[in-house]
């Protein structure tokens, strides 16, 4: 067992020890005793907290290492969770028992579900979020979890040991090295350190080490990763300005009012903490020329503009949008942080100019010409690991048992963090007891398009989530996100409370009865165009419709299907939910046959597996140019399917590869020949002779 330190050499674990206080080993008495967990998480924010609750609730003895126990649930940026593609995350994380959704039910100050003018499929939940509420309710929740303990501490060190044989990886993590030269030893370690991996904050040509402003970054940590070998790149990102509640003239601005019923984030949520009527405006104000011409003006006093480090495409700065897009005017939406806050947030205004120019642009906008800037605006720098060296369990290639989750994987975003650290923190769970991982596919949710991108893609950019990133949307859609995942999360993972799981169970079942009985019910169109006379049915049409045809009707729903036919129907109006997730069934069903077939053929892919230990560089018994072995090489693909997504491997390579793969299986399947083998081959040929 060994530790990378200082300048890159190998030390031996007894010389770590003598740094420990004096204390016992199990069972040696002449030892010092050091701390072992089954999952030692790094890092207590979106990412940590979920990877650490998620293994905790797998069975996991979990330690939770964070710099600050007071910054556990600390919204660094924006106060608000979900919109689009990010709502469909924050449901899957819900249906896998994670903790974001149920908190943010229980900490919102304005809820509004976005894309409604678009079908459910792409409905995007999202609310603002009482920053205070929320980090209280976080630490509450983490600091009351079984199995879970939490401890202040900086990681600078990782220790090490020879790999297991059986698997890939040149080493295997045993654990970590604290600042003061502790040690905690592990059986699995998941790093989610966001942007504290070499970390600087920027205002204006002013720079300073830091992982967010007032935290001090992870430099040693960032050193042993790219001494062991990780391609390490940079990426950057920032924030907006703070301005004081009572300086806005809220009065002339366009004004936001919440939805009316808001719709909760969680499954096991009817309703969230707050009616309506007491949650929080928002309200829209925008940019004019005399703001480009500051910004314009005053670029040579902007480093972090100037930086080649690349920033969020989707998300970018007000600097950003004005070079790439000049004479526009651009949204600022200006966001409550909390009930009792005095604190706006001007969402689209992220800025890294000195802070007297900050104000400055501020003053200039509508609404805002006597604000009052509380807090500047800064940028952030920081260390990513390519995200192609991780397994899609979230496994790096390189060290056996170390995961990485969140923002060291290249993506932006507190919905993209927290579906990682969930996916994390199983995986690292299921790790310890041997068992295989839970791996989410692009067919089954949101989180395996995030996870399949990244392994496969990699980035040279923040990763945002969006719906257009799902080839499979009308299925993956927020309201049947537990259909998709909780089963599998309760009897493959063990991540999924009982609780949860009946609600399941209950909603699947009330679900297909209701739609059974919607398919058993015809009429004639005459017939229902007298029981529903605002329904926009053609009593030309011949043929009887099924009630089910009929709610896919725009102005149709549960209740005036019910009170149509009272006595079939009366029971699946009554759950507010049951009877909108009736509809969205009844509204998709034709489409979602044909989409079906087309998710088996990718499934089918997905289920021919290539050997774990393949060395694609010196391989012989395949044709494969020197760039597909190099990218093969490089992120290591698991299935047929994932090699077919990566840029730069070719249809020519992956109809060798699939000869490879059948060559293998049918040597294999010559000593032990079952119908299960037989089908293998078969769904093989078949691939092959497509391509």
């Amino acid at each position: 067992m060994f530790s990378l330190r200082g300048c890159g050499r190998w030390v031996a674990a007894s010389l770590i020890k003598q740094h420990l206080p004096s204390a016992r080993f199990s069972g040696d008495g002449a030892a010092p005793w050091t701390p072992h967990f089954d999952v030692v998480v790094i890092g207590g924010g979106h990412a940590g907290t979920e990877a650490a609750a998620a293994a905790a609730r797998c069975g996991s003895r979990t330690l939770l290492l964070t710099h600050r126990v007071d910054t556990i649930g600390q919204m660094s940026c924006n106060p608000s969770f979900g919109g689009i593609g990010k709502g469909h995350l924050m449901r899957e994380v819900d249906a896998l028992d994670g903790l974001c959704s149920r908190i943010c039910d229980q900490s919102g100050v304005h809820y509004k579900v976005l894309n409604r003018r678009k079908g459910p499929a792409v409905w995007g939940l999202r609310a603002q979020i009482d920053r205070k509420l929320y980090k209280q309710n976080m630490q509450k929740e983490i600091l009351n979890t079984p199995l879970l303990t939490v401890q202040e501490g900086a990681v600078e060190d990782l220790i090490l040991a020879e790999p297991e044989p059986e698997r890939a990886g040149k080493y295997r993590v045993r654990g970590v090295v604290l600042v003061d030269g502790s040690t905690v030893y592990a059986d699995s370690v998941v790093l989610t350190t966001g942007t504290f991996l070499r970390g600087v904050v920027v205002i204006g040509l002013e720079t300073h080490p830091a992982g967010r402003l007032g935290d001090q970054p992870s430099v040693g940590l960032a050193q042993t990763l790219e001494k062991l070998g990780f391609v390490v790149g940079r990426l950057k990102t920032g924030t907006p300005p703070r301005i004081a509640k009572e300086s806005i003239n809220f009065s002339i601005l366009n004004k936001q009012t919440p939805d009316d019923p808001s719709t909760p984030f969680s499954f096991i949520n009817e309703t969230v903490w707050i009616k309506p009527e007491d949650q929080l405006p928002c309200h829209l104000t925008h940019t004019n020329p005399r703001v480009d011409e500051i910004i314009l003006e005053n670029l040579h006093l902007n480093c972090h503009v100037k930086e080649t480090t690349r920033g969020p495409r989707y998300c970018p700065s007000i600097e950003s949008k004005v070079l790439r897009f000049p004479n526009r005017l651009h949204q600022v939406w200006l966001e409550p942080e909390g009930m009792d806050s005095d604190v706006i947030y001007p969402q689209g205004l992220s800025v890294t100019l000195p802070a007297e120019l900050q104000e400055k642009m501020i003053t200039c906008i509508r609404g805002l010409e006597k604000a009052k800037m509380i807090q500047p605006g800064y940028g952030v720098q920081y260390d990513y690991l390519d995200p192609r060296q991780i397994t899609p369990s979230l496994e790096t290639h390189l060290v056996q048992r170390l995961f990485f989750a969140g923002q060291i994987n290249g993506t932006t975003g507190y919905e993209e963090a927290a579906a990682q650290g969930v996916i994390a923190g199983i995986n690292a769970s299921l790790r310890v007891r041997c068992e295989p991982p839970f791996v989410v596919s692009r067919t089954e949710g949101y989180i395996g398009v995030l996870i399949d991108d990244l392994t496969t893609q990699g980035t040279s950019e923040p990763y945002r989530m969006f719906t257009s990133r799902a080839e499979f949307r009308l299925s993956l859609r927020p309201d049947n996100a537990d259909s998709r995942l909780t089963f599998r999360g309760y009897k493959e993972a063990g991540c999924v409370s009982q609780q949860r799981y009946e609600r399941a169970s209950w909603m699947k079942s009330s679900l297909e009865e209701g739609i059974s009985v919607l398919k058993s019910i015809e009429f004639s169109s005459s017939k229902w165009k007298s029981l529903i006379p605002e329904a926009s049915i053609s009593i030309a049409k011949s043929a009887p419709l099924r009630a089910l045809d009929v709610l896919k009707y725009e102005e149709i729903d549960m209740q005036l299907l019910a009170k149509a036919v009272p006595e079939a129907l009366k029971k699946y109006s009554k759950c507010r939910e049951l009877a909108e997730r009736l509809k969205i069934e009844a509204t998709y069903e034709a489409v979602l046959l044909h989409q079906q077939e087309e998710m088996k053929e990718v499934q089918r892919d997905e289920a021919l597996r290539l050997p774990e230990d393949l060395d694609y560089l010196t391989l012989r018994d395949v044709s494969l140019s020197c760039e597909v072995r190099e990218k093969l090489h490089f992120s290591r693909p698991q299935t047929i399917g994932a090699a077919s997504r990566i840029p730069g491997v070719t249809p020519a390579a992956i109809v060798n590869l699939l000869r490879y793969v059948k060559t293998t299986q049918q040597r294999q399947a010559a000593t032990t020949r079952s119908p299960q083998t037989d089908q293998h081959l078969c769904d093989t040929d078949k691939l092959e002779r497509q391509l």
